[in-house]
């Protein structure tokens, strides 16, 4: 193992490809934990003192759904969470909704605790809305000694009887959706990892594999069903809500609890999906590129090109760097030799001399299996962070960025248990213009973007602060960077951002206005603001809006809705 690992540093050019395979082996089996390694937690019984008033009332109002520790029900919802620092999070009381109902009866209850509470001048009981439970955020679909709504059992999958929509509920995950649709020759714009919920990804944007041909997940949505502050369940559509349907493209948790989607479908049947694997002596010429299929002129778009999206990973236990690319068709080549062109010539052009590639896997599959090819676990037992930044498609700041991933493996290299990967993807202008309007503002960018996403996995809450303190410093170098280059944009990706970045501002100033605005209007008492934790909250408290913006809101919300809440 040290003779591999001192060939990779050395760049060796006499690993082959069963080297690689290798890797890929070892990277499974440390990221991929079973679920029977679990750590034990005590769940004591919880006494009706210690108990809120909020919860006391759920339990009678919803006698079958509202659990409390230790019921198997409330182990599991714990315990499922996809990132230890919310496992390590404890609520007092978890409502598992059978339908849009039950929800609305549970938000009913927690605004009358939460209006008593403004009354008295106490601080708001905390709720936290879960659907997939995939964010490594604490907090984000947890919370402490609160109340938490897991949303998983409204998981339906219903494809209209025309094909051209379906139903999906915001509980499931994206494997329950793809696996409905596959039989039908069906796909919808949905997630590249079929452990993750419905719920989260489409409200914070969400990008697929179709989005270079149909635009983010959110931009495909044709109505909401959602439980608004005072416990009505409404629809956000085109014809009704109108606003509020703009606002929930890309407005997170900010508005009422959706507890289903109608998502755009179309035909689809088996899409190319496959990776080339390389020794991190690589990396430049990966780069090189990367930056220019990202370049690419006017009219050799190709639509159904699902990424690249390029991957440089460290593995701590084993001192070594590897880089893996992943693409995607979503259009069935006829031919072998077809998806090898695509593959290895029209991303690296040249490939014996730009990239040398070191192993492929291709294969043609359906849609349900696609995500699979790059899961993370669902039942890691490791420590999770995101963070991400975006900056132009400039090779100087793509290199300065993998320069500050190096450097961030060399300061991070004693955290036990590490894997540190930073992700390149594109985000092209034909792109963020396709599909509905949504509240991330991008689409009057004209030059090719690249998200920045880093994640990194740790063992022991010893190094929390370390990880803490390297992963901010990384990103403020990278944008200090950018921003003198010119290079530098503001949007940051919702859905993989750390709890201290700031997703809204980068949307621009009228979008972040318009997204306080509907929050006026449709939760006048600020409860999602003040009392739903996790997701990223609209600076209410700060915003100094102006009483004609508010009474313009309104009115355009109510000259322009044709539907009502029921």
């Amino acid at each position: 193992m040290q003779w591999l690992a001192q060939s990779l540093a050395m760049g060796d050019q006499r690993i082959n490809a069963a080297f690689v395979g290798v890797v890929v082996v070892l990277l499974s089996l440390l990221v991929h934990h079973s679920q029977s390694a679990q750590p034990q937690m005590s769940y004591p019984n919880v006494t009706s003192a210690e108990l809120s008033a909020a919860s006391v009332t759920l339990a009678k109002g919803l006698p079958d759904s509202v659990f409390f520790g230790p019921h198997p029900v409330f182990i599991e919802s714990v315990q499922s969470y996809w990132a230890m620092q919310e496992r390590d999070i404890v609520p007092q009381c978890i409502v598992r909704p059978r339908n849009a109902r039950e929800v609305a009866t549970a938000i009913g209850i927690i605004k009358r605790d939460y209006d008593l509470r403004t009354r008295r001048g106490d601080l708001p009981s905390p709720f936290a809305i879960r659907s997939g439970g995939h964010s490594p955020i604490p907090g984000a679909a947890n919370t402490n000694r609160g109340i938490v709504i897991d949303l998983r059992l409204l998981n339906q999958v219903v494809p209209s009887r025309d094909g051209l929509s379906v139903v999906i509920g915001s509980g499931a995950r994206w494997l329950d959706v793809s696996s409905a649709l596959d039989s039908k020759s069906l796909a919808v714009a949905g997630g590249r990892n079929s452990a993750v919920g419905v719920g989260g990804l489409t409200l914070g944007g969400g990008i697929s594999f179709f989005s270079p041909r149909v635009g983010f997940v959110c931009n495909n949505i044709l109505s909401y069903e959602i439980v608004l502050a005072d416990g009505t369940i409404a629809t956000a559509s085109e014809s009704s809500n109108p606003g509020l349907w703009r606002a929930l493209k890309g407005g997170s948790n900010n508005f009422g609890v959706v507890t289903s989607f109608v998502a755009r479908s179309f035909p689809s049947t088996s899409i190319w999906s496959g990776f080339l694997y390389m020794t991190g002596s690589k990396a430049k010429q990966v780069i090189d590129a990367f930056h220019e299929f990202n370049q690419a002129k006017s009219g050799i778009y190709d639509e159904y090109a699902g990424g690249p999206l390029v991957c440089f990973s460290f593995l701590q236990k084993l001192g070594i760097n590897v880089v893996s690319t992943h693409l995607a068709y979503t259009k069935p080549f006829q031919v072998y030799w077809q998806i090898m062109e695509y593959g290895q010539d029209t991303f690296s052009h040249q490939r014996d001399r730009r990239v040398g590639q070191t192993q492929s896997t291709w294969v043609a599959v359906r849609v349900a299996l696609l995500p699979a090819w790059v899961i993370f676990p669902a039942d890691s037992l490791y420590r999770d962070l995101f963070f991400t930044t975006t900056v132009k498609n400039d090779h100087a700041t793509l290199m300065e960025t993998y320069a500050a991933y190096k450097q961030g493996a060399e300061a991070m290299r004693r955290v036990k248990g590490m894997i540190w990967t930073l992700t390149l993807q594109p985000l092209l202008p034909a792109m963020m213009r396709k599909g509905q309007p949504d509240s991330q503002g991008l689409g009057t960018r004209t030059e090719p973007l690249v998200i920045v996403l880093f994640t990194v996995v740790w063992k022991d809450t010893a190094d929390d602060e370390l990880v803490d303190r390297t992963t901010r410093g990384i990103i403020r170098h990278i944008d200090q960077y950018a921003a003198s280059r010119g290079t530098a944009d503001l949007y940051r990706y919702l859905n993989d951002c750390a709890s201290w970045q700031r997703p809204f501002d980068g949307y621009g100033a009228e979008n972040k206005r318009f997204l306080q605005n509907m929050s006026r209007v449709y939760d006048p008492n600020g409860l999602f603001q003040r009392a739903c934790v996790g997701g990223f909250k609209l600076d209410m408290d700060r915003a100094l809006l102006l009483q004609s913006d508010i009474a313009n809101a309104i009115r355009q919300s109510t000259n322009s809705d044709t539907g009502s809440q029921s």
